[in-house]
């Protein structure tokens, strides 16, 4: 079969029984020219999809180690974001962003619930712990509604964290303020995954999830690969590919088939709970680190396959007490953010700063790594947002908050530098940006002003 009569469906998956392994473009499926390739919203002017991730960790930072030295280009990394030298032409660490709306006011104290509620919407929190929750739409739902029709999933929601969707978490708000920073609409939580296999199933199970729930359970009856229900496909697919396709595509399903093996251990072996906590479900890593990266690595085969342009991702939930033993913390994250001016409380905290970045390059390396339909990198085709409701932990302050800007735009934004944007900017206007280059130019987010011109 020539391979420009190749059904559509045959571009875009390897079928078999319960499974749909989606496929990354390859040019020997699309003899059309690479600006010819992507049609519809959100795209880049190379013709490749253009794609926006909001990344959140919880609890602000050590803001003297993590802040860089002087602006603009000639910048010096801080202490602590030393570790991002090697991306610092693929990035902006931008200062003087806020997110007022979660300020205390007269409905007193609850910064952390406010923190996550108003990262990406803007608007300040109901202070309620009933039913009668209501903040407002998010930034990443706006761009999923615009883009519902371009790609399987209009939105990926991630997390480390189980979800609550009810209950009293800080000072009289609800549990689904803090751990929830996605927002269908005012009074409608997205709720994020936590279970690499969940999201594992989503991605390449085929059907509904009762389907998806029989499946996986065949699979593990016959102790099969979901790729060896796809194989059949996979051959007939690699006949009309040429030799670099093919290796791209054997690359592909190898990294897919390690993904599956890094959950399947996780499900064998468990996690170690800790003394007087709850075991986690199953699936669940033990290690916090290799749970952050495998729901990494989905997200960027999420990306790279066009699943889906919009992600959120929340590390961990604001206020989070995490123990971070493997890099030498002792203590909780939460408890030891309430430093009061400690410097061994500090130190910690920079350690657990570093940890969190660390786990940011990891992602960078991987998306700058992929080369997208355009030959350029899917980092550069993207936006990706990472930072942290509050500022100071100890402070509650949510101005001059820390966050960085990755990604190019497919050519749209300018890196390499570090970019003060004045003071007490809403960050609504950063999102208003993202969302003119995604095709949205008279959309409003929240407190929002104006588009931020600077990025």
């Amino acid at each position: 079969m020539d391979a420009a009569h190749i059904p559509l469906n045959r571009r875009g998956f390897l079928r078999g029984l319960g499974a749909a392994v989606a496929i990354p473009a390859m040019e020997s499926l699309r003899p059309l020219s690479a600006a010819s390739v992507v049609a519809g919203r959100a795209v880049t002017a190379s013709g490749a999809p253009l794609r926006m991730a909001y990344l959140y960790l919880p609890n602000g930072v050590n803001v003297e180690k993590w802040r860089p030295e002087g602006t603009g280009t000639e910048f010096k990394f801080g202490e602590s974001t030393s570790l991002l030298e090697p991306y610092r032409g693929d990035l902006q660490v931008v200062r003087g962003l806020a997110q007022l709306n979660a300020a205390a006011g007269p409905d007193g104290a609850g910064d952390h619930a406010r923190s996550s509620a108003t990262f990406l919407t803007g608007v300040r929190a109901r202070k309620t712990a009933g039913a009668d929750i209501k903040v407002g739409m998010s930034v990443d739902q706006m761009a999923a509604r615009y883009l519902q029709h371009e790609t399987r999933f209009p939105s990926l929601e991630l997390s480390c964290d189980g979800v609550r969707k009810s209950g009293s978490c800080d000072s009289g708000y609800s549990c689904a303020y803090q751990f929830n920073i996605s927002w269908k609409s005012e009074t409608q939580p997205v709720a994020p995954e936590s279970n690499p296999r969940l999201v594992f199933e989503r991605l390449f199970g085929s059907g509904g999830a009762q389907e998806r729930k029989e499946s996986l359970a065949r699979r593990r009856e016959e102790q099969r690969s979901v790729l060896d229900f796809v194989l059949e496909d996979a051959r007939a697919m690699q006949k009309e590919l040429g030799r670099n396709d093919q290796h791209k595509l054997d690359e592909y399903l190898t990294g897919v088939r390690d993904i599956e093996r890094r959950i399947e251990m996780a499900e064998r072996v468990g996690p170690v709970p800790d003394p007087g906590v709850a075991a986690p479900p199953e699936g669940i890593p033990g290690n916090y680190q290799e749970h952050i990266r495998l729901m990494f690595d989905m997200l960027v085969l999420a990306f790279k396959t066009d699943s889906t342009r919009v992600v959120t991702y929340l590390l961990a939930h604001e206020g989070s007490n995490r123990s971070f033993n493997d890099i030498g913390v002792a203590g909780g994250h939460h408890e030891l953010s309430h430093h009061a001016g400690s410097q061994a409380k500090l130190e910690k905290i920079a350690k657990i700063d570093r940890f969190y970045l660390q786990q940011l390059t990891y992602f960078l390396d991987r998306m700058k790594g992929e080369e997208d339909i355009d030959g350029q990198s899917l980092l550069h085709n993207s936006m990706i947002v990472w930072g942290s409701g509050i500022g100071d932990g100890n402070k509650h302050n949510h101005n001059d908050l820390p966050v960085i800007v990755a990604g190019n735009a497919g050519g749209k934004f300018t890196t390499g530098r570090h970019l003060d944007v004045g003071e007490d900017v809403p960050m609504t206007n950063l999102y208003l940006r993202m969302l003119a280059e995604m095709g949205m130019p008279e959309a409003r987010v929240g407190d929002s002003t104006e588009v931020l011109k600077g990025v």
